[in-house]
């Protein structure tokens, strides 16, 4: 019985071994290879896969056969030379085996990614039942690549490839389709569109490592990404660290369990080194959603992301620098075309108006990265919603881009205007275009619209804007000397300047902002005061330090104090309010910030308010008689203890009371409550960027901007200290 058992379970060994053998000895490829695909006509064709290590490999297309042999770990590669449009053709690979592609298409190939605007499908676009009865196009191709993020590069996805069908279409790259529609109509060839998109999701895991390598400004996510690599010397360093503290607590645990004492729980493994898994780590997406198709043959990429970066400003410049430059590097197709969409214009919340330009700016300056081309669709977008439905002009304006640059179809409009230079004329300026195609026009039919302007006394204000010729010429009975011009520069603009061609001028800003006193300038009063104070709150912290303090030199006496506080958030109006009131204290030392050391502490009414602000809703004039101050270090509720008229009991407002530490949250208010209002503050400010800030009432959780932490978000904020001497 043991001997039968045992050759039962010889043979059961010997046929599963021979499975394993045979499963090993089967020449593959990547699903990036299969029926249906489409490869790259005119460049040679890399063909790749897994064999037995030394396996004879032929691949063969068409007459043209290649051989090559495997290497020691099995991997293999041949590139197939150029081929030209024709008949569906057969790919076969022989090695023990045989794997044969039925129906493959020689034609262009581009590469789809990005984030949910790519990703989004053509079931979910404009006219879905007439795009999909009308989507028989056989020649067209598409390839899902699934989610999958990945710690390190991967070889392979679960991908197939299908046939553009009405039964099909609906789950494509809706801005891919379209694009690649135009392109098989234009160009009457085989059209392959890989689809490597996910909603949600950041530039920075669609990027390989050697692309945050190559962009010095990205030097810490490069260090980032090679702390988790262990081929790396950074994860080795780290690593033996971590071994030798394990070392010494294995040797104290010993101790430990032989005396029977207590012992500290062992070293936690470093999180620095561990893998990056979420498809919000950078290079994530790129290990395993490009990694597996690369070096597939293609064309180039459209690129349909930014919504998720929105906030970055210039930093997104250096992001697809290191995007694009990084996808070439490793692909080594040259320097493939890369086109993109600037995203549309969008709510995003009570965020600021202009975080969203300072994007578009940036996306801007990536046309200076060779071989690129951009595609602006403010005129297309959806002010209520961040996936705009019409994706059919997406698809065409980056058609429109590839004919032009990538195919050289001759004498084709493929952009809107351009800002080309900025020229002073008087009290006006004169902005001159390129790519103004037939002429410049108001493709609604109405004056000009979005274009701003600045001079020397004034903010940016909303310019008359003419047309002439190849240029628009700014001006404004406002402005008596125009400095500096700004176009679509807010996150709701649909600015109407296009071309004849109905392509959407960009977005964009030019010249330079003159430097303004709005003290001097808005502010008559100030002229009989004496400046004692002067802060950056950029400089605020534990230790605040003044830019000037006169308060040492300064010996007259005082009979007012006066304050005027600065605010500007990047490429918005400055906000500013001035107030002042008699004197509350004749200590220049206790009249600036309340710091602990300067012994500050007002809890008080004061007389005489005098208000000026360009903020609205502040209740300005003179000799008004709400005036309060709220001064001291320390922390404070909302309880009105003082009984200031008004004020809340429950919400931190113009009536709060002082609590302990002493040396705590800190306020520097000064309110109007028989307006019910804040007129500024400053609190929190040991929290340096982390500081309150505010003119007016605030509209969040407090109305004196208690826990607002916003002061980060300003470029100026300036607060200037000022007596009126007797």
């Amino acid at each position: 019985m043991k001997l039968r058992r045992f050759a039962l379970l010889f043979v059961s060994c010997f046929v599963l071994c021979s499975q394993l053998t045979d499963v090993r000895a089967d020449v593959r490829l990547p699903h990036i290879f299969g029926d249906h695909m489409v490869l790259q006509r005119g460049q040679e064709i890399p063909v790749w896969g897994w064999a037995d290590a030394g396996e004879q490999v032929t691949v063969q297309l068409k007459e043209d056969s290649v051989e090559t042999t495997a290497d020691d770990q099995g991997k293999w590669m041949v590139k197939l030379p150029a081929q030209v449009v024709g008949d569906p053709v057969t790919l076969t690979v022989k090695g023990k085996n045989t794997v044969t592609f039925q129906d493959v298409l020689l034609g262009e190939v581009w590469l789809c990614s990005g984030q949910s605007n790519m990703e989004w499908p053509v079931s979910r676009s404009n006219d879905f039942e007439k795009e999909q009865a009308a989507a028989n196009f056989p020649q067209i191709r598409h390839i899902k690549v699934p989610r999958v993020p990945k710690g390190f590069p991967q070889d392979d996805v679960d991908a197939q490839w299908t046939v553009c069908s009405p039964e099909t279409v609906g789950g494509y790259t809706a801005a891919g389709y379209f694009f690649g529609r135009k392109l098989h109509q234009e160009l009457n060839v085989p059209i392959g569109l890989v689809n490597s998109s996910w909603g949600g999701t950041r530039i920075e895991p669609w990027t390989p490592p050697v692309g945050f390598e190559k962009v010095p400004a990205l030097a810490a996510i490069f260090k980032q990404v090679q702390l988790t690599n262990p081929a790396t010397g950074a994860y080795k360093s780290v690593l033996e660290r971590y071994l030798q503290q394990l070392d010494a607590w294995s040797t104290k645990a010993k101790v430990a369990l032989n005396a029977e004492t207590p012992l500290q729980p062992a070293p936690a493994y470093p999180a620095s080194i561990q893998p990056l898994t979420s498809h919000t780590s950078p290079t994530t997406l790129y290990n395993g959603m490009i990694h597996p198709l690369v070096p597939f043959a293609m064309r180039g990429a459209i690129w349909y992301q930014g919504e998720s970066n929105h906030v970055e400003g210039m930093m997104y410049y250096e992001k697809m620098k290191a995007l694009i430059n990084g996808w070439r590097d490793v692909w080594k197709q040259g320097e493939f075309p890369f086109l993109y969409v600037q995203i549309a214009p969008y709510h995003y919340g009570s965020e600021s108006p202009s975080i969203l330009p300072l994007l578009w700016e940036a996306q801007n300056k990536a046309l200076e990265i060779p071989h690129t081309g951009q595609v602006v669709i403010h005129d297309i977008g959806d002010l209520k919603d961040i996936h705009p439905t019409n994706k059919q002009d997406v698809g065409k304006r980056l058609a429109l881009i590839a004919l032009a640059k990538t195919y050289g179809q001759k004498d084709l409009v493929h952009s809107g205007p351009t800002f080309k230079s900025l020229k002073k004329e008087g009290n006006k300026l004169r902005v001159t275009f390129d790519n103004v195609g037939s002429g410049l026009v108001a493709r609604d039919g109405k004056p000009l619209s979005w274009f701003e302007i600045i001079g020397k006394e004034t903010d940016f204000v909303p310019a008359d804007a003419v047309i002439e010729g190849d240029s628009v010429v700014l001006s404004s009975p406002k402005v008596k000397e125009a400095a500096a011009m700004r176009f679509g520069w807010h996150k709701l603009a649909e600015p109407n300047l296009s071309n004849k061609e109905g392509l959407p001028a960009a977005p964009f800003r030019a010249g330079k902002v003159p430097e303004r006193d709005w003290l001097s300038l808005k502010v008559d009063e100030s002229k009989a005061y004496k400046l004692i104070y002067d802060l950056d709150l950029k400089n605020l912290g534990k230790d605040i330090t003044y830019t000037r303090d006169l308060s040492g030199s300064f010996t007259q006496p005082f009979k007012r104090i006066a304050y005027f506080l600065e605010l500007q958030k990047p490429g918005e109006e400055t906000q500013y309010v001035f107030t002042s009131m008699d004197a509350f204290t004749d200590d220049l030392k206790k009249i600036a910030v309340p710091t602990l050391g300067s012994k500050a502490y007002f809890q008080t009414k004061v007389s005489n308010l005098n208000v000026v602000s360009n903020v609205a809703g502040i209740a300005t004039g003179t000799g008004l008689k709400g005036g309060n101050i709220e001064f001291w270090p320390g922390n404070y509720g909302p309880t009105n203890s003082a009984n200031i008229p008004n004020a809340s009991t429950s919400l931190w407002d113009f009536g709060d009371e002082p609590a302990e530490p002493s040396d705590g949250y800190g306020s520097m208010q000064v309110h109007n409550f028989e307006a019910k209002q804040t007129i500024f503050a400053i609190n929190q400010w040991k929290s340096g960027p982390n500081a309150d800030l505010g003119i007016g009432n605030s509209s969040g959780r407090t109305r004196d901007w208690t826990f607002m932490s916003n002061a980060s978000q300003y470029d100026v904020k300036r607060l200037r200290v000022l007596v009126l001497p007797e």
